[in-house]
């Protein structure tokens, strides 16, 4: 086998040659690395500004006549005994709940509210104040749902009951009230909006959307009872005017 060298001119020749290659690879490569995009950083976006708003409060009444009359009566009885008064009561109770009956008031529109038996004090002239007799007493609710004849109703517990009987009140009403609620409902809503919708217009906005609503509790500023009269002057004229119910509620609305 033979072995070839290079001769010694060929040799400075071929070292000119590689460095040329590399610096044409070198120069090759530096622009393809300038040209690779950088990493990019996250976007932040942006808060969303927060709409301006409005909030109102608006109020709503609506009026009915009423068709329910609620009587407060009751007996009242004194007895030597707490047993004495405990019956003279009891029967001035049946006399009363039996002439109601007659009346055509219904078993469901009477109510006990209260019963009660308690001792009635004397002071002697010592100064002693001592137990001389006992007085029971019971009340009543009862729902008149005829209103013209309360009056009449009126006049029949005070003929049964005689000196015991008592009539502490009367309240008219409506037998149900929802229909009233809604109007008064609807109502206190258009108020609200009326109200924004002039903020808006004086503030030189639009009127956008409704953001939130609440409702407070509903009032009966119409109700009313007559004050406690004795049995005996249930000839009382009354007057049962009108019923109104009044509601309040809390609107947010966006101004635009």
């Amino acid at each position: 086998m033979t072995i070839r060298r290079p001769s010694a001119s060929r040799t400075p020749r071929l070292l000119a040659a590689t460095v040329v290659l590399g610096g044409l690879l070198a120069g090759t490569a530096a622009p393809a690395l300038a040209a690779t995009p950088a990493r990019m950083a996250p976007r932040v976006a942006a808060p969303a500004e927060t709409p301006a708003t409005v909030t109102v409060t608006g109020t709503g009444r609506a009026s009915a006549a009423p068709d329910l009359a609620i009587l407060s009566v009751g007996v009242e009885a004194t007895g030597g005994t707490a047993k004495e008064a405990m019956a003279a009561q009891n029967t001035a109770a049946e006399a009363l709940l039996g002439v109601l009956r007659e009346q055509g008031i219904a078993e469901r529109d009477v109510r006990t509210d209260s019963l009660s038996l308690s001792p009635v004090y004397t002071q002697n002239t010592a100064g002693e104040n001592k137990v001389t007799a006992y007085q029971a007493g019971q009340s009543f609710s009862v729902k008149v749902r005829d209103i013209d004849r309360t009056g009449q109703v009126i006049g029949a517990v005070n003929d049964a009951t005689k000196d015991v009987g008592r009539i502490n009140g009367v309240v008219f009403d409506v037998a149900d009230p929802s229909a009233l609620r809604v109007k008064a409902c609807e109502a206190a809503y258009q108020d609200a909006y009326d109200k924004a919708a002039q903020h808006a217009r004086l503030s030189g906005h639009r009127l956008g959307r409704l953001v939130s609503l609440s409702e407070g509790e509903s009032v009966r500023p119409g109700l009313g009872a007559a004050p406690g009269i004795a049995a005996a002057e249930s000839s009382l004229p009354l007057a049962p005017g009108e019923i109104e119910e009044q509601v309040t509620v809390s609107a947010v609305f966006e101004l635009l």
